[in-house]
């Protein structure tokens, strides 16, 4: 056998047969088209070897037949392409779809935390219940500030980052009976409050600000997302819409377990800020512009890919193979 002209014969199908073996979603043709082209791409592996094993084409056309069973098989697509979809399309269309709810979720913690703070600021006799008054002031003068530099900023962070993913995930988790996450924002924005009239008493409430706001602008942003996908988990057990409960419900989990593991990794962004930005001896100026890139990249995110894998009908749910089968409803 001339092996050279063998392979000049049959290159085009085979590269057809590697095209289509790649492809994550085949049509009816293209599926029948595969089948036809694994068998007789069998059938020259068989010739070569009987024939004329050469090793380099014998490994081409194994490796190719392998590749192409997989994908008539049914066979899941590479890691990879999973995370790649993930970062990409899943997760930026859970959080752009959320975003309302978090700028609902945001307001109202702002509202409560700024009430908060100038309740216990006018009236000096509730201070009390905060600690003594050398209490208050050793955490407003030392407490607050060697909060982020009395730690090595490794342990720091992985601390800080695990502490906050595990409070999002909770929020959201808590989304089922609706209180839990409602009780997690609330006690959230009340001690933001508090913590801002013990510094105000004392005249630190510029240092409070700047301390926060290096990693608190993302860190907080993060606290709201888990709150708001809390929220949308509850307000669907409400109100499924035209879908039956059970599968609103199954729709919406898959969807905000991907905002969670989302937020696992912004929570890493702003825990490497707290850990080594914000207890560092940066200038106050330079901080707080890291905090507002941060925060910024995080919204390009949401609202540029994200807004993209919306309007693709992205929900944030896992791929339609995926799925469980469902009959249609009425809209």
């Amino acid at each position: 056998m001339d092996l050279d002209a063998f392979q000049a014969l049959h290159e085009e199908r085979w590269l057809r047969l590697k095209a289509l073996s790649k492809r994550s979603r085949l049509s009816g043709a293209e599926a029948d088209e595969l089948a036809r082209l694994y068998q007789t791409t069998a059938s020259d592996l068989a010739r070569v070897r009987s024939s004329a094993p050469d090793p380099a084409l014998v490994s081409r056309l194994s490796v190719l037949l392998a590749s192409a069973r997989a994908t008539l098989a049914g066979a899941r697509p590479p890691i990879h392409r999973e995370v790649a979809r993930f970062l990409v399309l899943s997760m930026p269309a859970a959080l752009y779809r959320l975003r309302w709810w978090t700028v609902a979720v945001m307001a109202t913690f702002f509202v409560v935390s700024v009430a908060t703070g100038l309740h216990y600021a006018t009236h000096p006799d509730l201070m009390s219940s905060l600690g003594t008054f050398d209490e208050r002031q050793q955490y407003a003068e030392e407490a607050f500030a060697s909060y982020y530099s009395e730690n090595p900023s490794t342990s720091f962070f992985a601390q800080v980052w695990t502490n906050n993913a595990w409070v999002a995930a909770m929020s959201v988790a808590g989304g089922f009976t609706g209180i839990f996450t409602v009780y997690v924002q609330f006690q959230n924005a009340v001690g933001v409050g508090t913590a801002g009239a013990i510094m105000n008493e004392f005249g630190y409430l510029r240092e409070f600000f700047q301390l926060i706001t290096p990693h608190g602008l993302l860190e907080l942003t993060a606290v709201w997302v888990a709150g708001a996908a809390g929220l949308k988990i509850f307000w669907t057990m409400l109100v499924p819409g035209p879908r039956t409960r059970t599968r609103a419900l199954a729709e919406e989990g898959r969807a905000m377990f991907g905002v969670v593991l989302g937020l696992v990794m912004v929570l890493l962004v702003s825990g490497l800020v707290e850990g080594y930005v914000t207890g560092s001896s940066l200038p106050w100026g330079v901080k707080i512009a890291i905090g507002i890139t941060v925060l910024a990249g995080f919204w390009t995110l949401v609202l540029t890919l994200g807004r993209r894998a919306a309007a693709m009908g992205e929900t944030g749910d896992v791929s339609a193979d995926l799925r469980e089968d469902v009959a249609p409803v009425s809209a």
